[in-house]
């Protein structure tokens, strides 16, 4: 129902920065949470920020705390992961997921919260 469209992965060396924006289309958003989940080779998909439908309540990772932020612009129908200070761990493909919600305060950081899911962004850290 809903369409999810990741962008702005790349490579990049350690210490760099990268902005990626997940653009969402379909139907109107309203209450509508979103989140940004990334997963490396061989390994599972995790959870990396989350962010309510007012913008008011974020949710990150320990791993990605102090350099990475999540915003959203509800004009544009378009959530992004500022991501500084890059690291060769952070190395994965980049997904964005999104669900309704009942309130605009609400966020969710666990895989099965999110019935929509974008084809993903690779992001490369070089060291």
């Amino acid at each position: 129902q809903v369409h999810l469209v990741e962008s702005g992965g790349g490579l990049v060396q350690a210490g760099g920065s990268l902005r990626l924006s997940c653009a969402a289309s379909g139907r109107t958003f309203s209450g509508y949470a979103m989140g940004w989940f990334r997963q490396a080779p061989g390994k599972e998909r995790e959870f990396v920020a989350a962010i309510s439908w007012s913008g008011g309540k974020i949710y990150l990772s320990d791993s990605v705390k102090g350099r990475f932020t999540i915003s959203r612009d509800n004009t544009k129908n378009t959530m992004y992961l500022q991501m500084n200070s890059l690291k060769p761990e952070d190395t994965a493909v980049y997904y964005c997921a999104g669900r309704f919600a009942d309130t605009g305060g609400s966020y969710f950081f666990l895989e099965y919260d999110y019935p929509d899911w974008g084809q993903g962004t690779q992001v490369t850290v070089s060291s």
